[in-house]
């Protein structure tokens, strides 16, 4: 910049790069809208699937919004907070990601039209806020209680969830699983209900079909038996969990030991190897049978506990010492001299199977475990990988439905309510924001066009078709059959969805376009080595590739 004699004076670095005002917007809006539109396709039942190719070529197939945005490895500050509200929904309710992303880039594509009719982005985001909070309220009225005892609804919103997705043909028996792995963990917490999703462990193989996934009332152990010669099977299983290792310890400081004669040589070699059965005494005089360890077991003691008939295995990860404890009851123990019997877990069965060429331990029928397993199968590994992503998915909403205890009906219906109700309330307001409101309205009605065009609907006689059936009494649960290809009762054809997601994807949607609106400069550092910024600048491609 120029002072009054005409020198200038240069605050940035050379190679800076600086987009101002409706050029900043306009760049933000864009690349926001481009990774939205990415993933708009993949919406629904019929949604489309992506392929991503990594730099080392590896490819993943999904319609997963979160895995999408995670891998497609976007540089525009814009988009990445897109990624981040994606980020965000994903792991609060595990779905809906999809949804958040798209409503994302509606909101600030109809911004941009109030933008050029003069409206300030200041209003803008002020009403889009109103508009939002007040979704929340009437969210919250519409919603449907449903209870931990509700299996039936609670197995219709895991194959809502799944629907679409790879792991389709099997949503029957996936749902089951998450349905009784939720209920399984579940604890209550005064009035409330406390699912932690880290004590389900997903664990997935290939090799078979989807429908050989099976629930495991315990924890699988992708670990093999330490010694062939101790026994795969234990039934009525005493389990021990030891936090230390069964080796001779090095000394803290340094020690030099004198040995003049073969009998000292004996000696110290007879006491070191009777430290070692010393400790699997007190294993096997505890009554463990099983014995899992987070640290490594020797080869002498691996020889007595195969000779007493004790199972064990090292190595086993903290995470997995933490869900072992938590589903056999047993306390995990610092020093193998403190094992007692009080301190040892019970499971009904204990073996070691082979799975897709691998040695895994499955320690099964716990008593009321509170650390659950589940093992994904598929025959590829691109299917096993889907199902597992559909499956996390699953338990997500499960859980989302039982901590806040409230439903809704998917395929578009919330939306096109939640419009209709907005409209209304916009006509109560003065001033400029009316037009925010309405086009915070607009922005919903996304998620039903969306789902109809995906179907080979008209999409503009669906959404007049939805309005309609809204203005009736009891219309509310009137959405998008995207199957049969008709507008119809989703409650009635079980498309049932946790109020969470919608409350999730809402707030963090209308937050994202909020911030992303409020910025009218964008400065950007030349990188130290590489030259900074492509040619040309911000406008119109934004920084770098999205």
């Amino acid at each position: 910049m120029a002072n009054g004699q005409g020198q200038q004076i240069f605050i940035l670095p050379e190679g800076a790069l600086r987009t101002t005002g409706r050029n900043a917007q306009r760049s933000n809006i864009m690349a926001a809208k481009a990774v939205a539109e990415i993933v708009r396709t993949t919406l629904g039942p019929r949604g489309m699937d992506k392929m991503l190719v990594d730099d080392m070529g590896d490819i993943t197939i999904t319609n997963d919004g979160a895995t999408i945005v995670e891998d497609m490895n976007v540089e525009h500050p814009a988009a990445k907070m897109v990624v981040e509200v994606a980020k965000t929904q994903d792991k609060e309710v595990g779905d809906g990601t999809t949804t958040a992303v798209v409503l994302t880039g509606e909101l600030l594509s109809n911004a941009e039209k109030l933008l050029d009719q003069g409206i300030h982005s200041t209003i803008i985001a002020r009403g889009y806020r109103m508009a939002a909070e007040k979704a929340q309220k009437i969210l919250d009225e519409i919603g449907t209680e449903v209870k931990i005892d509700d299996i039936p609804t609670l197995k219709k919103i895991a194959m809502t969830a799944m629907t679409g997705k790879s792991a389709e043909g099997s949503k029957e028996h996936l749902g089951d699983i998450c349905v009784k792995a939720i209920a399984q963990i579940a604890e209550r917490d005064g009035s409330k209900i406390k699912v932690d999703l880290d004590n389900v462990q997903v664990e997935k193989k290939q090799g078979v079909s989807i429908e050989d996934s099976e629930l495991v009332q315990g924890v699988v152990l992708d670990k093999e038996i330490v010694h062939s010669g101790m026994p795969k099977k234990i039934e009525n299983a005493k389990i021990a969990l030891v936090n230390s290792a069964l080796e001779i310890h090095k000394t803290e400081t340094d020690a030099e030991i004198n040995i003049t004669s073969p009998e000292q040589l004996q000696a110290f070699v007879s006491q070191e190897e009777k430290m070692l059965k010393d400790m699997v005494d007190y294993v096997v005089s505890s009554g463990a049978n099983v014995l899992l360890c987070q640290k490594g077991i020797e080869d002498i003691p691996q020889h007595y506990l195969s000779k007493a008939g004790v199972m064990a295995a090292r190595r086993v990860k903290e995470s997995d010492m933490e869900k072992l404890a938590k589903a056999t009851g047993a306390r995990i123990v610092n020093n193998v001299k403190e094992l007692s019997k009080e301190d040892l877990g019970y499971a009904k069965l204990v073996e070691e199977r082979k799975i897709s060429g691998d040695e895994m331990i499955f320690v099964n029928g716990c008593k009321n475990p509170k650390a659950v397993s589940i093992l994904v199968r598929g025959g590829t590994e691109h299917v096993v990988d889907e199902a597992e992503r559909s499956v996390k998915d699953a338990l997500g909403v499960v859980a989302a439905s039982i901590e806040i205890g409230k439903v809704v009906a998917g395929g578009g219906s919330i939306e096109i309510e939640l419009a209709k109700r907005i409209r209304e309330y916009a006509e109560s307001i003065g001033g400029r924001e009316q037009l925010a409101i309405n086009a915070f309205a607009d922005t919903l009605e996304i998620i039903p066009r969306t789902l109809a065009e995906s179907a080979g609907m008209d999409s503009i006689d669906t959404l007049v078709g939805l309005r309609a059936k809204h203005e009736a009494k009891d219309g509310i649960k009137y959405g998008v059959n995207v199957l049969e290809g008709k507008i119809g009762d989703m409650w009635a054809k079980s498309v049932i969805e946790p109020l969470k997601v919608k409350t999730q994807a809402i707030k963090s949607a209308s937050e994202a376009a909020e911030m992303i609106l409020r910025i009218d400069d964008v400065i950007a550092s030349s990188k130290k080595s590489g030259g900074g910024m492509p040619p040309g600048g911000m406008p119109p491609g934004g920084m770098g590739d999205y």
